[in-house]
């Protein structure tokens, strides 16, 4: 049984968390944002992640035993559920407690944010509206750089738009993995509804819709262009991939990769992103 660190580490969903944070700070940088607030945000974000990450794993630990999840430290029984909700609320307020020294405005879009990410953990993603979480989270998420800086402003419109359709690619590519062991314990999100494979479809069209957006928001220079080329490529083998093998944490890792191709435009584009 490996330490209890550990276990609460991995229980903070590492990877998916530290793509989000390493987004949120490779805008930062982009937005024009100084060392201090880019390492505020950053920190805020962190631990942002491992609260939801922390949350999903006691909320759903009976849901894990009974399935015999493996990569779950609850279900594994290295942890305590009690731990685990302990450091899920304690991450919480540290989190926001990062986000306060940035301003008002971004305290209340990050209270929005995690609220909304907590309530899928919730119950949400027991319903036909599961998406919502992710559509306005990854759409707000730009929201919660360009608002941390000196002088507030919000990201132009089809950045927002940008994040909603990388929030909901996400979403459902996140799930599909899960579909089996979900569908035995009572879940029906979404994508539960749609299926694997109508699952896929919405992901990756999303995402290339999304490269599209960016392209078209960065007025087509070279960076935009490649990045939307890659971006189609990727969708393409998602599609593909998807009809042909319609499981597995590849699904994700490829979302992941396609966002931070997104991200990296953005970056590039030298802050052409602010409204």
């Amino acid at each position: 049984m490996p330490p209890k660190i550990v276990a609460l580490a991995r229980s903070t969903h590492p990877g998916p968390g530290l793509a989000v944070t390493l987004i949120t700070v490779l805008l930062g940088v982009s937005s024009g944002l100084d060392p201090i607030r880019i390492v505020l945000i950053g920190v805020a974000m962190f631990f942002d992640q491992a609260s939801v990450g922390l949350s999903n794993d006691w909320i759903d630990a009976d849901r894990d035993r009974a399935v015999g999840r493996t990569d779950k430290p609850i279900a594994l029984g290295w942890i305590s559920p009690e731990a685990v909700r302990t450091a899920a609320f304690a991450s919480a307020v540290i989190a926001i407690a990062f986000t306060v020294p940035l301003g008002v405005e971004v305290t209340l879009v990050h209270l929005l944010v995690l609220s909304l990410a907590w309530a899928y953990n919730a119950g949400l993603k027991n319903t036909p509206f599961s998406f919502l979480p992710y559509t306005v989270c990854f759409a707000l998420l730009p929201a919660l750089v360009t608002l941390a800086r000196q002088q507030p402003a919000w990201p132009a419109g089809w950045v927002i738009l940008a994040g909603a359709l990388l929030g909901t690619g996400a979403h459902f590519a996140n799930v599909v993995p899960d579909l089996d062991e979900d569908r035995r314990t009572g879940i029906r999100g979404l994508p539960h509804r749609i299926g694997a494979r109508g699952s896929l479809a919405i992901t990756w069209i999303a995402l290339a819709a999304a490269a599209v957006v960016i392209a078209v928001g960065t007025d087509f220079t070279p960076v935009a262009v490649a990045g939307l080329i890659v971006g189609l490529v990727l969708a393409v083998i998602g599609l593909i991939g998807g009809l042909t093998r319609p499981s597995g944490r590849w699904i994700f890792r490829l979302v992941i990769v396609a966002a931070l191709v997104d991200v990296l435009v953005l970056v590039l584009s030298g802050g052409q992103f602010l409204a």
